[in-house]
């Protein structure tokens, strides 16, 4: 951390849009760092581009996130069944197909301590499609950040230690609100799909 800090950082500033999108693929792939605070540094430096900046962090993230998805599809399988056992494996499998982009939107969206690469090891080991998993990293981090924007661009870059203290105090508060999110969303697709089975079934009738 200290070679980032003091040498990898100072020289990735230099490229601007680029070096952010470089230090989020970083951050995702491998070497965690603070993306929060490197971003809201960029944004606050540079106001007027902070729409840039988050949709450069996105796109490295999603991008950098291959590394565990990889991972996960090539011997990921093995890593969880040797602590579940087939059965558990199983249904585990199937609860991720039924909604497979949320389960990686969300964890996408949500900020540290999120172990997001465990849900995106997971979308590896599940075998989730390529094109899906990129565009939903890339959108939960889209969202993840320009809500980070804006509040730097209005309280400046304590904006991140604000919203973590708040994450802290409130987490279970946060926790129980997403779930109620993200079960009315599972609610409405899992509604939405059987009415299309049923408009499918109705046309087929003679």
């Amino acid at each position: 951390m200290a070679r980032w800090k003091f040498l990898v950082l100072p020289a990735l500033a230099k490229f601007g849009f680029w070096g952010v999108g470089i230090i989020a693929l970083v951050d995702a792939s491998s070497l965690p760092v603070p993306m929060d605070l490197i971003l809201a540094g960029y944004i606050w430096a540079d106001k007027a581009h902070f729409w840039v900046y988050c949709l450069m962090a996105s796109a490295g993230s999603a991008i950098g996130g291959l590394v565990p998805y990889g991972l996960g599809r090539a011997g990921g399988e093995l890593f969880l069944l040797k602590r579940v056992n087939r059965e558990r494996f199983e249904k585990m499998r199937d609860r991720f197909e039924r909604q497979e982009f949320l389960a990686v939107l969300v964890p996408s969206m949500l900020p540290p301590p999120t172990p997001w690469k465990a849900f995106v090891f997971a979308a590896g080991v599940f075998e989730m499609r390529v094109a899906p998993f990129l565009l939903a990293v890339f959108v939960g981090r889209v969202v993840r950040w320009l809500v980070l924007s804006l509040l730097v661009v209005k309280l400046g870059p304590e904006a991140v230690s604000v919203v973590g203290g708040l994450i802290h105090t409130h987490l279970n508060l946060l926790l129980e609100a997403l779930v109620l999110v993200f079960l009315a969303i599972s609610v409405w697709a899992l509604r939405k799909r059987r009415n299309g089975r049923k408009a499918k079934q109705l046309e087929q009738q003679p």
